[in-house]
C-alpha cells in the first residue's frame, strides 16, 4: 500500500479503525498486538513484533505475528548493537534494504538471514513524556520491501502506537494505585481495630513495617488482610 492509497478513503478508514481497536484494547498486551496485525494489512510485510522497554531498561516481547519475529528480537535483547539497538538508543528509523548485502551488523544480519529474512524496518515508539518506550519491527521475506510510503505508513502506525501504549499505561498504573489504596486502607482498618489506633497512627505502622523490612507498602498491607500478621 503506498501512502497515496491511505490518503484516500479506505486508508483514513482503516487508520480510522486501527484507533478505535487500540481504544478498546483492554491493556498493553492487546493494544501492542492491534498495532502488528494492522501491519500486516497495512505495509508490504512478512512479519511484524513490537519490543517494549520495561522498568529497569528491560525489554519485553508482549506482540509478534509469529515466531520469527521473537527469534530475531532475541538475536538482540540484551545487546547493543543491531537496528533494533539503534532505533531505540538514537531514537531513529533503521532500514536494512537486504540482509544479504547489508555490512553493519554482519554477525546479526546473517543470522537473520537464515530466518528467511531479507529486509528489516525499525521505528521507535516515542512519547512526549517519556521519549522511546519500544520499538516496532517489521521484516520482509523480499529485499528492499520498504521504499519511502512504507516508511511513511510505518511512522504513522507507529505515532498511533506510542500514544495507545502510553494510555494504556497509564490506565494500568492508575488501576494499579487505586488497589494499593484500597489494600492500604483495608490494612489500616485492621491495626486501628486490633490497637484502637487512629487513623495517622495506622499508617505510621504499616510505613515502618514498610521501610524495616525493605517491602512495599502495598505488600506489607496485603501480607497483613491475608495473614493478619505484620512482616518480620
Amino acid at each position: 500500500m503506498s501512502i497515496i492509497d491511505l490518503a484516500g478513503s479506505a486508508g483514513a478508514e482503516q487508520f480510522a479503525q486501527l484507533a478505535l481497536d487500540l481504544h478498546d484494547s483492554g491493556g498493553v498486551d492487546e493494544t501492542v498486538q492491534a498495532v502488528v496485525d494492522f501491519a500486516l494489512q497495512a505495509l508490504a510485510c512478512s512479519h511484524a513484533g513490537v519490543a517494549l522497554i520495561v522498568r529497569g531498561g528491560r525489554l519485553e516481547i508482549p506482540a509478534t505475528t509469529d515466531p520469527v519475529v521473537a527469534e530475531i528480537y532475541a538475536l538482540q535483547i540484551g545487546g547493543d548493537t543491531g537496528p533494533l539497538a539503534v532505533s531505540m538508543r538514537e531514537h531513529t528509523i533503521v532500514l536494512v534494504r537486504d540482509t544479504t548485502t547489508d555490512d553493519r551488523w554482519p554477525e546479526w544480519a546473517g543470522k537473520v538471514l537464515e530466518l528467511g529474512v531479507r529486509s528489516v524496518l525499525d521505528v521507535p515508539l516515542l512519547t512526549t513524556a517519556a521519549g522511546t518506550v519500544g520499538v516496532l519491527g517489521l521484516y520482509s521475506t523480499r529485499p528492499d520491501a520498504f521504499g519511502p510510503d512504507e516508511e511513511a505508513i510505518a511512522h504513522i502506525l507507529a505515532r498511533h502506537a506510542s500514544v495507545a501504549v502510553a494510555s494504556a499505561r497509564h490506565e494500568v498504573n492508575l488501576a494499579q494505585a487505586v488497589d494499593a489504596r484500597k489494600l492500604v486502607g483495608q490494612a489500616m482498618g485492621i491495626l486501628m481495630e486490633r490497637y484502637n489506633l487512629d487513623g495517622d497512627r495506622a499508617f505510621e505502622v504499616l510505613r515502618r513495617y514498610s521501610q524495616d523490612t525493605n517491602t512495599k507498602l502495598r505488600d506489607v498491607a496485603q501480607q497483613l488482610i491475608e495473614t493478619r500478621k505484620l512482616p518480620h
